[in-house]
């Protein structure tokens, strides 16, 4: 299990993660940050980016903030390794949609 701290972005055209915002990694949903539609999503998206289910991905802090902290269950290495590569894209990274 790793523990990521993201930046969202709800609002946003397209849902996507990639990038970096103060050491936190970059996550665009396109639900609005109302009755925590954005946390929902960010969550799925995030589950998708790791290619994990999404059980494996749970809030830990941050509910309304757009600063999260999340933990995701899985290979430790894997999941570090798609952490740094993701860390890595440009701010508009792949579509998750």
């Amino acid at each position: 299990m790793i523990r990521v701290s993201v930046h969202v972005h709800p609002g946003s055209r397209t849902s996507s993660v990639g990038g970096s915002h103060d050491g936190a990694l970059d996550v665009h949903v396109r639900a609005r940050a109302v009755d925590g539609a954005a946390t929902e999503e960010t969550l799925a998206v995030l589950a998708r980016a790791f290619k994990v289910r999404a059980s494996a991905v749970r809030l830990a802090r941050g509910a309304t903030s757009r600063r999260k902290s999340v933990t995701i269950e899985g290979d430790d290495h894997e999941l570090q390794s798609q952490l740094e590569r993701l860390l890595s894209l440009s701010h508009e990274g792949p579509d998750i949609d």
